[in-house]
C-alpha cells in the first residue's frame, strides 16, 4: 500500500488487530525485512511496517536524517489514525526509534530495540560510510549488497539457511542508490542517543543475536543497563537480522512484550 503525506509516498503493510507495532527496517533494507513479523504476529498485534524514503516504494527524495525519518513515520501514523504505537526498530531503525522517542513520545506506548546501539559513529565508522557511499555512486547497490552481506548474517544463518543470504542480498541491491547515499549520510549525522536512554520511560524490549559481527551483544547490554524499564533477550543462532534469521524466536519474545503491554 501507499500513503501519501504532502509529495513524499510511503510504501507501507498494515496487518491484524489489537496494539499497533510499527516496524522500522535497518540500512540499507526496505520493509520487506519484517515479512516474518507482518505474516507471523497480526493474531497478537496491528503490524505496520514501512519504506523509509528512498527505500522500498516510498519516494526517494531529501532531506535524508533519522528526525525526518521519524517524522515521516508520525505522519504515516497520523494517515493510518494511530494514536500511539510499540516502534521496533532495528539497527538504523533503531537510530529512528530514539529520534521518535525524543520529537514524538506522547506517541510511543513502547520500544523494540533490535539489534541496535545507542552511540553515534566515530571517525573510523564515519570514514567507512564515506567509502560506501563511493561505492554506490560508481558501482550502484548491488556492489553495497556485495560488500555488506557477510557481515549482514550470521554463521549460522549463512552456512545453513542460503536462500535468505540470497533473499537478503537481493534486498540490499534493489535499493535506490539515491536513498543509500542519504541514508549513509543520515547514518554519518545521527546523534548520540546515550543521553536519551534513562529518558525513555516506556517498556522497552531489547533484542539481539549472539552471532551479530556488526552490532554486539555488549551494546544492548548498555542500553540494558540504562533504560529502566526494560527486558533483554539474546537469541542464540542469529547475527544482525535477528527477525529474519530466527523469526520464530524473535515473534515470540515480542507476542509476550505485547500481551504484556495488553493487561498494563
Amino acid at each position: 500500500m501507499i500513503a501519501l503525506l504532502n509529495s513524499l509516498e510511503i510504501g507501507y503493510d498494515d496487518s491484524g488487530t489489537g496494539i499497533p507495532i510499527l516496524f522500522i527496517h535497518g540500512f540499507p533494507h526496505n520493509r520487506s525485512l519484517w515479512a516474518p513479523q507482518i505474516q507471523g504476529l497480526p493474531l497478537h498485534a496491528r503490524c505496520v511496517a514501512a519504506d523509509l524514503r528512498g527505500f522500498g516504494e516510498s519516494t526517494a527524495k531529501p532531506p535524508y536524517s533519522m528526525d525526518q525519518y521519524a517524522d515521516d513515520l508520525i505522519g504515516l501514523l497520523d494517515v493510518l489514525h494511530i494514536d500511539k504505537a510499540v516502534v521496533a526498530g532495528l539497527s538504523m531503525g533503531g537510530y529512528v526509534a530514539f529520534a521518535t522517542w525524543r520529537r514524538h513520545a506522547s506517541r510511543v506506548r513502547g520500544l523494540v530495540l533490535a539489534n541496535t546501539k545507542a552511540g553515534a559513529d566515530n571517525e573510523e565508522a564515519r570514514a567507512k560510510r564515506r567509502s560506501l557511499m563511493d561505492v554506490a555512486r560508481e558501482q550502484g547497490s548491488s556492489a553495497i549488497a556485495d560488500s555488506m552481506i557477510t557481515g549482514m548474517l550470521g554463521k549460522s544463518t549463512r552456512s545453513r539457511r542460503p536462500e535468505t543470504t540470497n533473499n537478503v542480498h537481493r534486498m540490499i541491491a534493489s535499493s535506490p542508490v539515491d536513498g543509500v547515499i542519504g541514508a549513509l549520510q543520515a547514518l554519518m549525522d545521527r546523534p548520540d542517543s546515550n543521553p536519551t536512554l534513562p529518558t525513555i520511560d516506556v517498556p522497552t524490549l531489547i533484542v539481539t543475536g549472539d552471532e551479530d559481527a556488526i552490532i554486539p551483544v555488549s551494546e544492548s547490554e548498555v542500553m540494558h543497563a540504562a533504560i529502566k524499564n526494560s527486558t533483554l533477550e539474546v537469541i542464540t543462532g542469529a547475527g544482525h537480522l535477528t527477525n529474519l534469521e530466527r523469526p520464530a524466536a524473535f515473534n515470540h519474545v515480542v507476542s509476550e512484550f505485547i500481551a504484556k503491554l495488553s493487561f498494563a
